[in-house]
């Protein structure tokens, strides 16, 4: 198999267990950094006329692992690699998708403009904050999800009287197709986000049938989990029996798993996309990994067949 996957400092156990689901070894390079901080890496084999994937989320710390996806791609551009694709399967300044106030940057472009001038042929992305961003990129962008992990551990459960909780409005696309998938009830939580006290949010109302049901909320992302626990609490006040919660990326910023642990919510479904930090070991929060997905996804790249049969 042709394929060649490295990884940088931001997810490296993800990078092995996606080499391990595609029976080959790991890419070697050196991956470190000067005394004053800078990022140092070298290839430490021949990727001239190769298929190269760098496994890097760019997830906290954002800045220093975006950084080190950059001069990765740099690296392999210039040792000749005949394609460069990034994998990145958490995308990080997402939020920062538009101008939604006046005289603020517009994060997420600025990003794709880097990965592609730094020399990426193509970015393989998961569970985007907001769809639009593949259309930042000028080079092929696939987009993936992680419903197919997510949903399946959901009907093995077999949740009676399940509704799936939209946690606002721009979370409907993806709650209504858990909905479908797990054939239950849709209700959409109504919030208003405080600007001035950023990460802050005022749930006003729970449009939709809860009371007495399994509630079930779906997510992209938790960072401090003060939306989600929020969300948690208005639907316990509106009668729901239980509440269940899932996010793709478990980003468990600040007090997030402190507030998980005192909150209404009895499990927290995330995934590997983001490495979990060591505070994370609370019984309330299950990781499930879609190393499985992503290599799918970089075989089906590889040999230029159809990624889209993955969200099926």
């Amino acid at each position: 198999m042709n394929i060649k996957v490295f990884s940088g400092n931001a997810n490296r156990p993800l990078a092995e267990e996606i080499c391990h689901h595609l029976g080959i070894e790991i890419g070697k390079a050196q991956v470190g950094r000067f005394s004053d901080g800078e990022f140092n890496f070298q290839i430490l084999e021949n990727v001239r006329g190769e298929d190269c994937f760098i496994v890097q989320p760019t997830c906290p710390p954002v800045d220093s692992n975006a950084m080190e996806l950059l001069i990765m791609i740099d690296a392999f551009r210039r040792s000749s690699a005949k394609r460069i694709t990034a994998v990145i399967p958490y995308y990080g300044y997402a939020r920062k998708d538009r101008k939604d106030r006046p005289r603020v940057p517009i994060s997420s472009k600025l990003v794709a403009n880097l990965i592609t001038e730094a020399g990426a042929d193509r970015v393989l992305l998961f569970d985007l904050h907001a769809g639009q961003i593949q259309g930042f990129f000028d080079i092929p962008a696939d987009h993936l999800f992680a419903a197919p992990v997510l949903v399946g551990y959901f009907q093995e459960l077999k949740l009676p009287s399940l509704t799936v909780v939209a946690p606002d409005a721009g979370g409907v696309e993806r709650a209504r197709a858990y909905a479908k998938r797990l054939d239950a009830e849709l209700a959409i939580i109504d919030k208003r986000r405080d600007y001035e006290r950023l990460g802050e949010v005022e749930v006003l109302h729970v449009i939709g049938e809860v009371e007495g049901r399994t509630a079930l909320i779906v997510d992209d992302m938790v960072d401090t989990a003060g939306t989600l626990v929020k969300a948690a609490e208005a639907l316990r006040e509106n009668g729901a029996k239980s509440v269940l919660a899932s996010a793709t990326h478990a980003v468990l910023s600040g007090p997030a798993v402190e507030r998980i642990e005192a909150s209404p919510i009895e499990q927290l479904v995330v995934t590997n996309t983001i490495p979990m930090p060591s505070a994370c070991g609370s019984p309330k929060i299950k990781c499930l990994s879609v190393a499985k997905l992503l290599a799918e996804a970089i075989l089906s790249v590889h040999d230029e067949t159809s990624v889209s049969k993955l969200f099926i």
